[in-house]
């Protein structure tokens, strides 16, 4: 089973990030949504024995603010260590892009996440 965790944040992104990725994935799946990709990496620390994998949807978009750099470094990092210290696989599509143009242009993104966890969960 995969858990699919979805930031609520930009979430006309990312509602068409997990459309994309459900209508690709293989496997049973469960979605849980987090309020922003800050709160991805300690949902799927804490939900890590339940599941076989997880697929990671958000959308930041770079504002006036040092904000954005810290909340994709921490989203990032976050999730790095979750998939060390578990070993769970974790695919990253939270978009990190500077205009709104750029995250429509990438929402078939959950759909490559859906094939990435299915290469790796099939190994």
């Amino acid at each position: 089973m995969i858990g699919i965790i979805v930031s609520e944040f930009n979430n006309f992104i990312t509602d068409k990030l997990l459309e994309s990725c459900i209508a690709e994935l293989e496997f049973e799946y469960e979605v849980v949504k987090v309020p922003g990709a800050f709160e991805i990496p300690l949902v799927c620390k804490k939900l890590a024995s339940k599941y076989d994998g997880f697929i990671a949807l958000g959308c930041l978009i770079k504002g006036e603010t040092d904000h954005y750099d810290a909340v994709c470094r921490a989203c990032v990092d976050g999730l790095m260590q979750v998939q060390l210290e578990t070993g769970k696989p974790i695919v990253f599509e939270v978009l990190m892009v500077h205009k709104m143009e750029d995250a429509l242009a990438r929402v078939d993104k959950g759909k490559v996440a859906a094939q990435t966890i299915s290469k790796i969960l099939k190994k």
